[in-house]
């Protein structure tokens, strides 16, 4: 029985250390670490090889709820996983313990809060967004692809292939831009 810890932060920017010091007081045996976004699971190289390594009794630790999961569905998912393993999840920061009534239900609650929180930044997101492009201020991102380079090699003789080849796009690229006019 031995208990794991997972930290995560989700840009390179910010820092571990709070987190990483929080797990190691709380007595943890390891602490997994990773900087990338908690709203899906994939690219999370640290939690995948913490949930393989797993072994019955043995508990997962984390902060708070939010450093595993941000969506609803994904900590279902974590915590299913663990519960089949016969592994525990608790938290530092909040009342979180699996192995108790209580802490699944606090669990639970949380897990909804986290995915609302991120739901609401994205709305806010859209929001800017589609008020910088009423204001005329955001106009997305520039085009990486070259038209009227297309264009000329078109009209050089040139062949789909080829232009896709010189310019090193996709031909199916070249063809989108040259039905487009």
């Amino acid at each position: 029985m031995a208990v794991y810890g997972y930290a995560r932060v989700s840009t390179i920017d910010q820092d571990l250390t709070l987190q990483r010091e929080a797990l190691t007081k709380a007595g943890c045996f390891v602490v997994r670490e990773e900087k990338v976004t908690g709203t899906t699971r994939s690219g999370r190289s640290e939690l995948k090889t913490l949930m393989e390594f797993l072994q019955p009794g043995d508990t997962l630790m984390v902060t708070r709820i939010d450093r595993l999961a941000r969506s609803i569905g994904d900590l279902q998912d974590i915590v299913r996983e663990l519960k089949t393993k016969g592994v525990a999840l608790k938290a530092t920061e909040q009342p979180i313990d699996t192995s108790t009534a209580a802490g699944k239900a606090f669990l639970d609650m949380l897990g909804v809060f986290a995915e609302f929180e991120t739901n609401l930044r994205k709305e806010r997101q859209l929001e800017g967004i589609q008020q910088a492009k009423a204001k005329g201020v955001y106009k997305g991102r520039k085009p990486k692809l070259d038209r009227s380079a297309v264009q000329a090699l078109k009209a050089e003789g040139l062949g789909g292939s080829e232009i896709a080849r010189r310019l090193r796009i996709g031909r199916t690229s070249v063809y989108r831009l040259l039905k487009a006019g």
